[in-house]
């Protein structure tokens, strides 16, 4: 049975949180890309057949679609394209040269050509972002500047579609997110030489691009990052409010609150 949704899986936590939400939705994971889904009713599809996915969930008469977790662009085999994906293909080899943003308004573009409607995560379970105000703890004085030296580097690169999150401590950038993402940011933040570092403790901010598709790629934070976080000597954690997902929102918030990370949603003040 469907509930005429259909959620479109890559890793992590994000497509199991909307399974719970919504447990009558059709699931589809694609061949060679991993998940943490555990449902039976798993369909796997490959993007070389995009034509099979598309009957899939015609045939399930799929109205919307969601499109969660984390995805690495495909290695596509010309040899196995469908017709559909022959067609389609010298736009979309191009479309695979540019940023995530352009690849997911290309790929929203081919769903909503076919009759889907495309739906945000945070549509389908309504507890995922936080709303303004500090949710955990507050933001220091000190650090005030390094949040608005933050937002002016986010809001540059956002406009060469290059990342969602920067840590800045004391003045000084210890790093920016890119295509390797959040996680592999604050790794490397943890590992900075403490000759380079300031005793008052950095921030990670992290927010959605400008003019981003709230529908796909939204910014996430989760029990992770706190435990990265912190890890990495960084303060607290600064999101905009409403517009980042935070998986397991009770977890984070508690997790948060006993290892001394203060979380802020804050709209930027450019």
């Amino acid at each position: 049975m469907t509930s005429g949704l259909a959620i479109l899986a890559g890793d992590g936590w994000l497509p199991v949180q909307l399974h719970q939400a919504a447990p009558d939705a059709l699931c589809v994971v694609f061949e060679g890309m991993a998940h943490q889904l555990t449902t039976k009713n798993i369909h796997v599809c490959q993007f070389e057949k995009l034509h099979s996915l598309f009957k899939l969930l015609k045939d399930h008469e799929i109205s919307q679609v969601v499109m969660a977790g984390a995805m690495s662009r495909p290695q596509l085999d010309p040899a196995k394209f469908d017709a559909f994906m022959q067609n389609i293909a010298p736009d979309f080899i191009k479309v695979l040269q540019k940023g995530d943003d352009t690849v997911l308004r290309y790929v929203i573009t081919l769903f909503e050509d076919q009759g889907f409607d495309v739906v945000a995560p945070q549509d389908i379970a309504l507890e995922l972002t936080l709303p303004a105000g500090a949710a955990v703890g507050a933001l220091p004085d000190a650090q005030l500047a390094d949040v608005a030296y933050a937002d002016q580097i986010l809001h540059h690169m956002s406009r060469l579609d290059v990342g969602q999150g920067v840590v800045v401590e004391g003045g000084h950038v210890l790093g920016i997110e890119t295509l390797q993402g959040t996680e592999a940011l604050l790794d490397f933040v943890a590992t900075t030489s403490s000759s380079l570092r300031s005793s008052q403790g950095g921030v990670l901010v992290k927010r959605p691009k400008v003019d981003q598709d709230m529908r796909v790629d939204v910014p996430t934070i989760g029990p992770q990052t706190i435990r990265q976080v912190a890890k990495a000597g960084l303060s607290g954690i600064v999101i905009s409010p409403d517009k980042v997902l935070v998986l397991d929102r009770d977890i984070t918030l508690s997790l948060a609150k006993s290892l001394g990370v203060f979380i802020l949603a804050q709209d930027p003040e450019l």
